[in-house]
C-alpha cells in the first residue's frame, strides 16, 4: 500500500472540493434563476466532462496549461513554474473534470426551493444575498452535501486526467488509482488488491454515508450513475 500516494490523493479530493464549492455555488445558483436564451450552452459546457473521453479531456487541459498558451505564460511568470505535472495542475484538470458532479445536485437543490418561498423574502425586503443565505442554502443543504459527496468519491477514482496533466511522479502528482495500474504493469496483483480493496472501501463507506443522510434528512435527490 502507497501511503504517500493515499495521502496524495485524499489531499487532492478535499482541495478539490473546497474549490468546487467556492465556484459551484454562484454558478447553481445563476444556473438555477437565470433566464436567458443561451444557458443551455453553459450546461452543456458544465456537463461535458461527463460524456468526454477523460484521456481528451487531459490532453486539452495541458495543452491549456501549457507553456504556449496564454494562461500557462501568465502563471509562469507569476509563479516561477509551470502547471503542468504539479500538484497544482492536478487541481486544475481535477476541478474541471469533477465540475458537473458538484454543479449539477445543486442546481437541482436550488431549483426545487419553492418559489413562493422567494417571492415573500422579496415582498419583505430581504435582498437576494440574505435570501439566498437564509431560504436557499439551508432548504438545498442536502443537494449541497450530495454534490460534495460526489466530488470527493470521484476525485479519489480519478485516472485519466491526472495521469495526462500530472503524470505519475511520486510525491508529486502520483495519486492511488495511478499506483494501482503501476503495480498491475509490474505483476504485482496482490499489492494492487489490497490497495483497490481500501479504495473500494473508501468508496463505499462515502456513499453509504450519502444516502443514510439523504434518506434521514428525506433530501429527495437521488444519485444517479
Amino acid at each position: 500500500m502507497n501511503w504517500a500516494a493515499m495521502t496524495l490523493t485524499l489531499k487532492l479530493a478535499f482541495v478539490v472540493c473546497v474549490t468546487l464549492l467556492v465556484i459551484g455555488l454562484p454558478l447553481s445558483y445563476w444556473l438555477a434563476y437565470t433566464r436567458v436564451r443561451w444557458k443551455f450552452l453553459v450546461e452543456s459546457v458544465v456537463a461535458l466532462p461527463l460524456v468526454l473521453p477523460p484521456t481528451v479531456l487531459g490532453f486539452y487541459v495541458l495543452i491549456a496549461m501549457g507553456p504556449h498558451s496564454p494562461f500557462g505564460r501568465l502563471y509562469q511568470s507569476w509563479m516561477g513554474h509551470g502547471l503542468p505535472f504539479t500538484f497544482e495542475g492536478l487541481v486544475v484538470g481535477s476541478v474541471l473534470y469533477s465540475l458537473p458532479f458538484t454543479v449539477q445536485p445543486i442546481t437541482s437543490a436550488f431549483s426545487s426551493v419553492d418559489s413562493t418561498l422567494l417571492n415573500a423574502s422579496a415582498i419583505l425586503g430581504a435582498s437576494k444575498l440574505r435570501t439566498f443565505r437564509r431560504i436557499i442554502m439551508p432548504l438545498s443543504i442536502g443537494g449541497i452535501v450530495t454534490g460534495l459527496v460526489l466530488t470527493f468519491a470521484h476525485t479519489l477514482g480519478e485516472f485519466g486526467v491526472v495521469l495526462m496533466v500530472g503524470g505519475n511522479i511520486p510525491g508529486v502528482s502520483q495519486t492511488i488509482s495511478i499506483t494501482i495500474y503501476d503495480n498491475v504493469q509490474a505483476l504485482d496483483y496482490a499489492t494492487a488488491n489490497h490497495t483497490s480493496l481500501v479504495l473500494l472501501a473508501v468508496s463505499f463507506a462515502t456513499l453509504s454515508i450519502l444516502y443514510a443522510l439523504n434518506r434521514r434528512a428525506g433530501a429527495g435527490w437521488l444519485v444517479q450513475q
